[in-house]
């Protein structure tokens, strides 16, 4: 019962109820919500996934919900404007890949899948004034993105308050005890106790992951580009995580890795860069396996030492490709604008050439992209 209130934990509310449910010995019902407005996860969502899986393991009656209406609202927490609101096609076009993504953490054998537009869609429009009666302009003004949108003069959308409300609408129709989510959720999840009781239904408490810092140091978001995917293949996973910050490893080794809590302390006590090594080894064998830990560990190595890695991909090339559309295809920038600036702040080299056009098309030889990044091309 301890690392389920506490391990990779920020808020428990209300601590005491929770305590009382789990005390109680009865299995109780825990439920995850996620937005498929992306089609990739990161370490940083499965963060709440594996505490998911950790109530399943536990006994508990899981439920994974898939924000199928949801995403079409767009949340609005930590957003300095409006959301684009995504169609119901972008929504199913994500989603495609999402459950394949999350088994790597979630055992489904254990664990139910709902969708929230079974529910949400059908409501009708006196139901939607009913739900929202519940709540004032005010406690939306309160949340922190609309507060310095409003002082900033951006335009904040009607239909943004209602985000909040259908999510924790999704709590009355599942009749949750827990919801577990993001640091970042903790509004949204509120709503759904405040709904709960407005509905007649039992109380539920709420748990709040920590939020994973990219290899930047910011918040872990596409946006930024600093993302650590769960299908990342293992040598840029391994490269990824050799990049954070050192006193990110504390957080890493607690939300990431299934090390525990004193065994971090005694790697993290030693040298830095060896304790980075082997927080980089215990993720891509959680993610893929030990043997793809051993080679993306000598990847880094040779990479390291500025050599071509043995085992660097070997890719045939069509003549006459653009060097920028190649690089996207293999998936070794994350976009054009990212193979551009690379190309622009001399990133690219052809054995010991730098490749400064942004015309430049694919030849035969070996490329080092970045810093960690290398492809042998064949035409």
């Amino acid at each position: 019962m301890f690392e389920l209130l506490t391990k990779s934990i920020t808020n428990v509310t209300p601590k005491d109820l929770a305590e009382k449910k789990l005390k109680a010995g009865k299995p109780l019902k825990v439920y995850l919500g996620i937005d498929p407005t992306g089609s990739r996860l990161h370490v940083g969502h499965a963060v709440p996934l594996r505490k998911l899986q950790a109530f399943a393991e536990a006994g508990h009656e899981v439920t994974f919900l898939i924000g199928s209406f949801t995403a079409m609202i767009g949340d609005p927490t930590d957003k300095d404007g409006m959301r684009e609101v995504l169609t119901k096609e972008q929504v199913e076009e994500n989603f495609k890949t999402y459950k394949d993504q999350a088994s790597k953490v979630l055992d489904f054998s254990k664990i139910k899948i709902v969708y929230n537009h079974e529910w949400l869609q059908k409501l009708t429009f006196e139901e939607v004034i009913n739900i929202s009666s519940n709540f004032t302009v005010q406690q939306m003004m309160e949340r922190d993105m609309f507060a310095k949108r409003e002082k900033e003069g951006k335009p904040i959308s009607m239909h943004e308050f209602f985000y909040p409300l259908m999510q924790g609408y999704d709590s009355v129709e599942l009749d949750v005890d827990c919801e577990i989510g993001g640091n970042d959720q903790y509004f949204n999840m509120l709503a759904g106790r405040t709904l709960q009781k407005a509905f007649g239904k039992r109380e539920k408490f709420v748990l709040t992951t920590k939020l994973i810092e990219g290899t930047d140091g910011r918040k872990m978001s596409k946006t930024y580009n600093n993302c650590i995917y769960l299908d990342d293949e293992p040598h840029d996973m391994f490269g990824k995580v050799m990049r954070i910050n050192d006193d990110l490893m504390e957080t890493y080794f607690e939300c990431c890795t299934d090390v525990s809590e004193a065994d971090a302390k005694k790697i993290i006590g030693g040298e830095p860069r060896e304790a980075k090594i082997q927080l980089a080894r215990e993720l891509v064998t959680l993610y893929h396996n030990a043997a793809a830990a051993d080679t993306a560990e000598k990847y880094y190595n040779e990479a390291a030492a500025g050599d071509v890695p043995s085992d660097a991909p070997e890719v045939k090339a069509k003549k006459g490709t653009l060097l920028i559309d190649f690089l996207v295809e293999q998936k070794l920038v994350t976009s054009k604008s990212e193979a551009r600036r690379l190309i622009e702040q001399g990133g690219i080299k052809m054995g010991d050439s730098v490749i400064d056009s942004l015309d430049a098309e694919v030849a035969e030889g070996e490329y080092k992209i970045g810093k960690r990044r290398f492809v042998k091309i064949a035409i």
